[in-house]
């Protein structure tokens, strides 16, 4: 099964979920902050994609160039593909942009104002009172002047090393007769917040709203007179993306720190992947812009909107009532924790399943916590993938060393975009006394297990997390991910064994439960599909439901394809990227997808197999992706305990069943809706909310019963 014709390209494919996350901002359904935020998010996923997905296509055509005297099928393929995410990017950015504009009309409609400046300054003077005129003169004199140091661009000027990666800046045309001098200003971030509101006068209802970049169009004059002769003067926005991959060096005297924080310094200065700017910028000025950078292929260039970092509107304010954003879930309290004295006798009790962020993280938090101060736990290890900037996770971390606990922290420098600060963390759990380890260096570490070791009766007793998302406070208020407590004996041994595993690599482990990347999910994967084609070839039933962010792995979609082929019915939920195409005749008429984008990020990965009725259901960290099968530490744990099995079912049933955010991923992945039904409308995140509290009261019940 290697025809093509079979596979959707991820990256087409990846567009494809931006796509729905577009849908998603123009959606009436959704109340108005969130639409304009979802903007900020689809803007934020495409600058991702350009510095990791388009930068890799790119490296892999110069190398095919460098190394090929005539053009190969090979780059043929890989041009026409790059080719086809630029039509791809400007048929959204074409899209972005009325959205965007209807948004800004709803929200003055109810009274909120986002005031944009125009070339020629003629709105903010039209529309802006006396007293606000005042006012943003005043905050530009005192609170933004201080931080521009415009930068005169000569021929002697590296233009591309002036220019940050997450950096948005103005290319400013100072003409004087037919002579143009131009110059760079940086929209500043840290020092200044991007959405700068305005005071209300008396009488006024509106509330009013304007750019940080527009402020500073608006007094151009102030950063260049009286340094500058001029007649003329304009700007327009630009925004380079650059390379997100770095080189590390196989200097053996080196360590793995230093390789990575050198590794950051090389990323600064990577090979611009895509040059955002302004589409009316005049040609005369773009000519020039293309000059500096030495851009020549058409790829590296992207029109699109006035503002070139829409990302920050991910953080709009909202300045209206609280009904234009999405009404806030309470998060659960755990009753099989909460009864309990402490975690540990919670967890003796009965093993724990918490499904973020309809439960509150701190459970996981408070596991740590007792863990750090308990004098019966004398050992704790984790393995920290991403983290929150003020983690309670490493201040608990910290206070056990003090109480005179081991503890081991697997660190992964490799997370990508958060290398510097898993450095910094690093560094500060070293100094703490905190034992850190940075794994297998060929491979990253993505696993999210936690084990801690406690002294009960003269013996050692394990109590093991596993689960499908980061140990990141802030994180799991928006992504929803399975976090399992078990202190089954088998497992949280072979837990402890991953750990050895990380720190030993040359070792070997059985797994007869968890199924670890790189050692045995491939083949444990293809077992239980090739069991349940072997049922499905007896007429008995076979039935294999999946929900990853994405499935590409062409070796186990070709295995997908055989289950399908031979009769077992597939479901599967994909957030992101898909490579295999149901409805294929003869091929996946038995397989079904659809993907869900909606008020939660859906993260977890989650794989049910029907297995003759026993149903064997396993929770994960890992996507099927050959990364995450072959070159990553991946861990996937199966669910013992029935009721929380069943619990896992039911999200899944409650999923498929979506009516109203579910798009179908059909053959073309043109994100067509699964049929809205009015009179049983299932809105899955909202749906799984109702069914976990009610499942939380009935534990209280249950629980109440048997203490009488």
């Amino acid at each position: 099964m290697n025809d093509s014709r079979l596979y959707y390209d991820k990256e087409l494919s990846w567009l494809s979920f931006n796509e729905r996350v577009l849908q998603e901002a123009a959606d009436p359904k959704v109340p108005l902050i969130e639409r304009v935020r979802f903007l900020g998010i689809y803007s934020a996923n495409l600058d991702e994609f350009f510095r990791v997905r388009v930068a890799k296509l790119r490296r892999k055509a110069i190398l095919d160039k460098a190394t090929c005297d005539t053009k190969t099928t090979k780059l043929l393929r890989l041009e026409e593909l790059l080719s086809e995410i630029i039509d791809k990017v400007q048929t959204l950015t074409n899209t972005f942009q009325p959205i965007a504009n209807n948004l800004f009309r709803e929200l003055a409609k109810h009274n909120i104002e986002l005031l944009f400046n125009d070339e020629k300054s003629t709105t903010f003077k039209k529309q802006l009172t006396a007293g606000q005129k005042t006012w943003i003169k005043t905050f530009f004199d005192h609170q933004i002047i201080r931080h521009i140091t415009p930068i005169i661009i000569s021929s002697n000027t590296h233009l591309a090393n002036c220019l940050d990666d997450d950096g948005v800046y103005l290319l400013v045309g100072l003409k004087q007769y037919e002579q143009v001098q131009y110059a760079l200003v940086e929209i500043p971030r840290a020092e200044v917040e991007r959405f700068i509101i305005l005071p209300i006068e008396a009488g006024e209802k509106v509330k009013r709203i304007v750019m940080l970049d527009d402020i500073i169009l608006y007094f151009l004059d102030d950063i260049f007179k009286g340094i500058f002769e001029y007649q003329e003067i304009d700007a327009y926005s630009i925004k380079l993306t650059r390379d997100a991959e770095y080189n590390l060096n196989d200097e053996l005297d080196q360590s793995l720190l230093d390789k990575m924080s050198k590794g950051l310094k090389q990323r600064l200065k990577a090979d611009p992947v895509r040059l955002g700017y302004d589409g009316n910028m005049p040609e005369r000025m773009l000519k020039s812009l293309k000059k500096a950078l030495k851009i020549k292929e058409e790829y590296n260039l992207v029109p699109g909107v006035r503002y070139r970092n829409f990302k920050d509107f991910i953080h709009f304010p909202n300045l209206g009532v609280a009904t234009l954003e999405n009404p806030k879930l309470e998060a659960l309290d755990a009753h099989r924790l909460t009864k309990f004295n402490n975690v540990f006798e919670a967890i003796s009790h009965n093993d724990v399943l918490v499904y973020y962020p309809y439960y509150k993280f701190r459970h996981f938090t408070e596991f740590l916590r007792q863990a750090s101060y308990d004098p019966s736990v004398t050992q704790i290890k984790i393995n920290i993938y991403r983290v929150a900037k003020k983690s309670e996770i490493v201040h608990s971390l910290i206070e056990a060393v003090k109480n005179g606990k081991k503890v081991t922290v697997v660190v992964e420098l490799r997370a990508r975009f958060d290398e510097e600060a898993n450095i910094g963390w690093a560094t500060r759990m070293k100094d703490a006394g905190i034992d850190v380890e940075f794994g297998i260096e060929s491979l990253k570490i993505h696993s999210k297990l936690c084990l801690v070791t406690r002294e009960e009766d003269g013996k050692l007793v394990r109590y093991a997390h596993i689960g499908t998302g980061n140990f990141h406070e802030k994180n799991a208020r928006i992504y929803t991910d399975f976090s399992l407590f078990t202190k089954h004996k088998e497992i949280a041994l072979e837990v402890d064994n991953v750990f050895s595993f990380i720190e030993h690599s040359y070792k070997r482990f059985r797994f007869n439960h968890l199924l670890v990347s790189p050692l045995t999910s491939r083949r444990r994967l293809y077992q239980l599909i090739d069991n349940e084609i072997q049922a499905a070839t007896k007429n008995n039933e076979a039935r294999i439901t999946l929900k990853v962010n994405n499935l590409v792995d062409k070796g186990l979609i070709n295995k997908l394809y055989n289950a399908s082929s031979a009769g077992v019915i597939i479901n599967i939920i994909v957030r992101g990227m898909c490579a295999l195409k149901p409805g294929i005749k003869g091929v996946s008429d038995n397989i079904t997808a659809i993907s869900i984008v909606d008020q939660f990020l859906e993260h977890p990965r989650v794989m049910l197999f029907h297995n003759q009725g026993e149903q064997s259901l396993f929770i994960s960290s890992a996507d099927w992706m050959e990364r995450n099968i072959d070159q990553r530490v991946e861990v996937s744990c199966p669910i013992y305990d029935e009721a929380l099995k069943e619990r896992i079912i039911k999200t899944l049933e409650l999923q498929l069943s979506d009516n109203q955010k579910a798009r179908i991923i059909n053959k073309t992945q043109d994100n067509e809706y699964i049929k809205k039904n009015a009179k049983n409308a299932v809105h899955s995140q909202l749906a799984i909310y109702d069914y976990l509290k009610a499942q939380e009261h009935f534990d209280r019940q249950q629980f109440t019963i048997d203490d009488d």
